[in-house]
């Protein structure tokens, strides 16, 4: 008949009613699979955000179970006379600085010269420039200006002197050399070998210093100290100390403790935040809108559990958190009292730092206790959580598997339904076509009786 239209023959089994059908088999069959799929990926997401959470923690922590934390230094100076800083481990103590004498360059002119572009002799020859036991031979010609002779010797002993032309006056140009290390032996001596050279740059040069080179002098502590350079980085194991000028300073080289307290500050807040996140993800309650996405699931419960025992667990047999100023209230936010923490440190730093990043532990009696460390510890229960293929991994690949086996499912029910709704189509087209048929014949017979009803009447 060439219907091939669902309903266009009876306008009884039409489109419509398919698409009820379907989006009740649907409903029953596919909807399950979509709400599934979405809760796994909320999962994944509310995952990716424990996951953060676990590693600023874990980072935290590595920071406070490092050795190197405790062996930084920082230095206080009272006074301005010396410049001073500390090498990581650095011993611990306070001195003073008193300058009496800064180190300095030997400065050496020549003569006046009209121009730097004068010549500096009428002949080839030959200057000998010594300079603390060393000597530098240096060629001219008979065209070797003055600006080209400063050239030249920079040249040939600038690692041990710095030559310049400075104009004077108007018609006053003279050259200048400078040591460029400091001290007693940085005299500069320039001898002329050929005798061609311009007695302005060999008597008139050696006549005169402008500056003399002399040792550093000061006192550490009272006991007289001599050094050529005013960078002294040989006085005190660990300490490099700038002299700036005459002058007493008074040094501290402390443990760089507020550099340790942010640490600790860090580490509080992190795990604040990550108990925080924990709390709301796992929150049991009878109201959806207010039930955390893995309310129902062990492996993040027992992560948290885990977490918040470790506060009053760990130390090693030696202590606990709690005795250096931690403690967790009973909403299980973490504080920390600075000052127990400082008591402690006050009292024994080294006792502090071991009980925190592990070593040998001085009991107090005369014996030790080697312990590893309560970070290190703590370090090792989060990362059996956090580290690759631990128990984080492997929570988000079961997600993972779980999203995509409901992926397979739903496409596999969809497909289904395809398969099933292609064939009830073509049958509600039979069927609509045999309707339309006998709706036809029908509508036949009613006109072949009407009409001999007609012809009776008459």
């Amino acid at each position: 008949m060439g219907i091939s239209s669902v309903g266009v023959g009876s306008s009884i089994l039409t489109q419509d009613v398919l698409d009820q059908l379907r989006a009740a088999d649907e409903g029953g069959q596919i909807t399950p699979i979509t709400l599934s799929l979405a809760n796994e990926g909320d999962k994944k997401d509310a995952l990716a955000l424990i996951d953060a959470s676990m590693t600023n923690l874990i980072d935290s922590i590595n920071e406070i179970k490092s050795q190197s934390l405790y062996d930084e230094r920082k230095t206080t100076l009272t006074g301005s006379s010396v410049a001073v800083t500390a090498a990581a481990n650095s011993d611990i103590q306070d001195f003073t600085l008193n300058v009496t004498t800064l180190a300095t360059k030997q400065i050496e002119q020549s003569g006046s010269f009209g121009s730097e572009d004068d010549l500096v002799s009428g002949g080839a020859g030959q200057i000998n420039l010594n300079i603390d036991g060393q000597d530098f031979a240096i060629d001219y010609t008979a065209t070797t200006t003055l600006k080209e002779l400063k050239n030249l010797i920079n040249d040939v002993a600038g690692d041990k002197v710095d030559a310049t032309v400075v104009q004077i006056g108007a018609s006053d140009f003279r050259l200048f050399i400078s040591s460029a290390d400091t001290g007693t032996t940085q005299n500069i001596t320039i001898t002329d070998v050929t005798g061609t050279i311009d007695s302005k740059l060999s008597t008139d040069f050696d006549a005169v210093a402008i500056q003399s080179g002399v040792n550093a002098a000061f006192t550490f502590n009272g006991q007289a100290i001599s050094r050529t350079s005013n960078q002294v980085d040989d006085l005190i194991t660990g300490l490099k100390i700038t002299l700036q000028a005459t002058g007493s300073t008074d040094v501290s080289v402390q443990q760089d403790r507020e550099n340790i307290l942010s640490k600790f500050d860090s580490f509080v807040e992190k795990y604040n935040a990550t108990i925080t996140e924990l709390d709301k993800m796992t929150k049991p309650s009878t109201d959806s809108d207010e039930r955390g996405i893995f309310s129902g699931e062990s492996t993040i419960k027992n992560m948290k559990r885990a977490i918040e025992d470790m506060i009053g667990s760990i130390g090693g047999g030696v202590g606990s958190l709690l005795d250096y100023g931690f403690d967790v209230d009973k909403s299980g936010t973490m504080t920390l009292d600075k000052t127990v923490l400082e008591t402690k440190m006050d009292e024994n730093s080294s006792n502090v730092e071991i009980f925190f990043a592990g070593g040998d532990f001085d009991n107090g009696d005369g014996t030790t206790t080697t312990v590893d460390g309560a970070f290190t510890e703590f370090s090792a229960k989060v990362e059996e959580y956090t580290k690759y293929n631990a128990t984080l991994d492997q929570f988000k690949d079961s997600i993972s598997e779980t999203i995509s086996s409901l992926e397979d499912r739903k496409a596999k029910a969809t497909e289904r339904l395809d398969a099933k709704y292609e064939i009830l189509k073509k049958q509600f087209i039979a069927y609509d076509l045999m309707i339309s048929r006998i709706n036809s014949a029908s509508s036949m017979f009613v006109q072949m009786a009407n009409a001999q009803t007609a012809a009776q009447n008459s």
